[in-house]
């Protein structure tokens, strides 16, 4: 198989440049965020993840405009079409990213396939680069090289372990790549050395993924006729379509049907046909791809954009009969916890929602700095928001691993009260010189009793005077109950007086 993929970058901004003939650094925004930025404004310093206000100060003749997905799909469609002249197998994999089957073209063209392909493509204004290679998934990063590959392991193994983050329609999830690179992983082919056993055991079926691409293994054809269950469903409207908002209505009908057909056969569409019957008899069809299964949604969309660029770019006449038909269909993904897929997709989307609404600050997630305690080796970021690495550091007298699996309230929380004594019944307290004043026996936390059966410390502790803090040592305390039931706490001496600042278990 010879695969070609014509990836055109930053499509959102050529899109925009080419609806509303914008002029000069353009960037493309989503939840108050840089998504896509054009070539001249990067050296200007405006990269993808920034915030917008800080985007416009770097760059202050930088033109911002809306994410508009159905925008970018409403300028590719008359580019995609323009390949079916000189090819019959394309799929889209997403507005801006087509693959075709070259080996196919080729043999009913010669050996100018590739350059006519090109040609097809190009636009006044619009920037396409072409990769060919055996595979899909290599095709796709030799496009972003400009290359054609003749042994793909080869042109894998120098590739950077980050560039299967690079593109989205690989499929390859962020989190595993950067798992990867932080153990050591550099190239792809530092991963295709690795046991494929390994990789699973470790990083399951994401990881899987990664490895397979790594390791150029055989992919399935472009735009293969499979056979799957008729499940095609179509409309032919009483009045025919003129409109877009018409399209999209229908569409919305339409994409609900075929879905409730899915769901009765236990089925998810993952390569979908969206055809056309005009009035002259004239029949348009385009295939869509995806690496996540479709939902309903997400088939609405499709049709819907592939609709409105098929009625924007006019001469295409009034839409007569609609038609779609899964031309790839399996059961759907495993879920994990709250039904989400497992790449992690949907969970990601619904923050990014209640992003939108809320604020970026909505939602957090939890990163690793430096620090001597527990908490301040936490630091909260918005989710999705890229900071500089943590500043590395010797961080002398801090605690040592493994860390506590959970934090306590803090010092002044009541919960975090706990009482030290010896097996008189004294209590226990930290002496002036940062030393036990006696053997602790025992220890009471709430309503519960626990014997010590092992401690290490005490540590004496710098107070961060300027957060007025002034703590002095930390303790780590192993206690059994009643049931003999072991219990391990890291203790704070704080005020003269014991504090639970985080547990164990």
């Amino acid at each position: 198989m010879e695969v070609a993929a014509l990836w055109f970058p930053d499509w959102p901004v050529q899109a925009a440049r080419l609806e509303d003939e914008i002029t000069g650094p353009l960037a493309v925004a989503a939840h108050h965020r840089i998504r896509v930025c054009s070539a001249d404004a990067r050296p200007l310093g405006v990269r993808r993840g920034m915030k917008v206000r800080q985007a416009q100060a770097l760059c202050p003749s930088l033109t911002v405009v809306d994410d508009d997905p159905e925008r970018d799909a409403r300028v590719f469609a008359p580019v995609a079409d323009g390949l079916d002249d000189v090819a019959s197998s394309i799929e889209i994999l997403r507005p801006g990213l087509v693959i075709v089957d070259a080996g196919a073209a080729r043999r009913f063209h010669g050996e100018r396939a590739t350059e006519m392909l090109i040609d097809a493509a190009a636009r006044r204004g619009i920037d396409v680069f072409t990769g060919v290679a055996g595979e899909i998934a290599t095709a796709v990063i030799a496009a972003r090289r400009g290359a054609v590959v003749t042994d793909s392991r080869e042109f894998l193994a120098d590739q950077p372990v980050r560039v299967l983050t690079a593109e989205e329609a690989l499929g390859c999830d962020p989190d595993v790549v950067a798992t990867l690179a932080q153990l050591g992983v550099a190239t792809l082919g530092d991963l295709a050395d690795l046991p494929s056993a390994a990789v699973a055991s470790r990083f399951g079926v994401a990881g899987q993924r990664c490895h397979r691409i790594a390791r150029a293994e055989p992919d399935r054809r472009v735009a293969p006729e499979l056979p799957v269950a008729d499940l095609t469903v179509a409309i032919a409207p009483e009045d025919p379509i003129e409109r877009v908002d018409e399209a999209a209505f229908l569409a919305r009908a339409l994409a609900a049907q075929l879905h409730e057909r899915l769901g009765r056969a236990a089925l998810a569409c993952q390569r979908l046909r969206v055809r056309v019957e005009l009035g002259d008899g004239t029949v348009l069809e385009r295939v869509w791809r995806t690496r996540e299964a479709l939902t309903e949604a997400a088939t609405a969309d499709r049709v819907r954009w592939q609709l409105d660029g098929w009625l924007t770019a006019g001469g295409a006449g009034a839409i007569h009969r609609l038609e779609l038909t899964p031309l790839e269909a399996g059961p759907p993904e495993a879920t994990q916890l709250w039904g989400a897929a497992a790449s992690g997709q949907r969970a990601r989307r619904v923050i990014e929602r209640v992003q939108s609404s809320l604020g970026i600050d909505a939602v957090v997630q939890p990163r690793a700095v430096g620090g001597r305690g527990v908490a301040e080796r936490i630091e909260l970021v918005p989710y999705g928001e890229i900071r500089e690495p943590a500043r590395q550091a010797s961080w002398p007298g801090r605690l040592p691993a493994p860390l506590p699996a959970r934090l306590g309230g803090g010092p002044a929380h009541p919960s975090a009260r706990i009482r030290l004594i010896t097996a008189e019944a004294a209590d226990v307290y930290v002496t002036a010189e940062a030393l036990l004043s006696a053997a602790p026996y025992a220890l009471g936390w709430g309503k519960d009793r626990f014997v010590v059966v092992g401690w290490a410390g005490p540590w004496p502790v710098g107070g961060r005077w300027w957060a007025g803090e002034n703590h002095l040592a930390r303790l780590q305390v192993v206690g059994m109950d009643a049931e003999d039931r072991a219990r391990a706490w890291l203790l704070l001496w704080v005020r003269r007086q014991w504090r639970v600042e985080a547990t164990y278990a």
